[in-house]
């Protein structure tokens, strides 16, 4: 595997050296630009309890606390590298008992049942084992009449997706319409689509 392959598997796992790089990439530049885009239209709880999966540096946990009023926010990252990155981001909020951060997988999440009242993946979908078991998953942890919303710089339709999958081994780009069938099979209702306006971007909002 070449530098450049390698630097680029750590969007899935960031591990040492290349994946502290990662990190530090994800919390700027085009991921910052993508997030503001989502967050602006998504309707956000102000007090209870929010969950960010595959929080990588952990800006969107910033951004979220800047946004949710009293709300906690939590954040799970199956790498090592990622939870202390996050960590240090959002040392203030975990200080002051507004944010916890932990290293699990989305397929085993480390909470109660319906605890979260907002549920947010940003570009993480890719990597999920066994998307429709994991979307269980998080349904599982989410109060009723809560809200799951994905977020994706990518929406399996630019023609990119082939390039990225070879690249980086156990990425899948999913489409709208596969996501939707995979959330519909995992219990949510009131699905909602929202494409980005001049590129590939893609919103994907769900109710428990």
């Amino acid at each position: 595997m070449g530098l450049l392959s390698k630097f680029f598997s750590n969007t899935r796992k960031p591990e040492g050296f290349l994946g502290k790089i990662m990190v530090n990439g994800m919390n700027g530049g085009g991921h910052a630009a993508l997030a503001t885009w989502a967050m602006d239209a998504l309707l956000m709880p102000h007090d209870g309890a929010i969950l960010d999966i595959g929080c990588g540096g952990g800006a969107n946990i910033s951004r979220l606390l800047k946004r949710c009023g009293q709300a906690k926010v939590y954040g799970v990252d199956h790498s090592s590298v990622s939870v202390e990155k996050s960590s240090k981001v959002n040392a203030d909020a975990i200080q002051a008992g507004r944010s916890e951060i932990k290293e699990a997988s989305v397929a085993a999440l480390p909470f109660e049942d319906g605890m979260f009242h907002l549920v947010t993946a940003f570009e993480t979908i890719y990597f999920w084992p066994d998307i429709e078991q994991s979307f269980a998953e998080v349904r599982r942890v989410m109060a009723p009449g809560s809200t799951f919303c994905i977020v994706n710089e990518d929406d399996g339709l630019s023609g990119n997706n082939e390039k990225w999958e070879k690249m980086i081994e156990g990425m899948h780009t999913y489409t709208p319409d596969e996501i939707k069938a995979h959330l519909t099979a995992a219990g949510f209702h009131n699905i909602v689509i929202r494409p980005g306006e001049s590129n590939h971007w893609l919103m994907v909002t769900a109710i428990k």
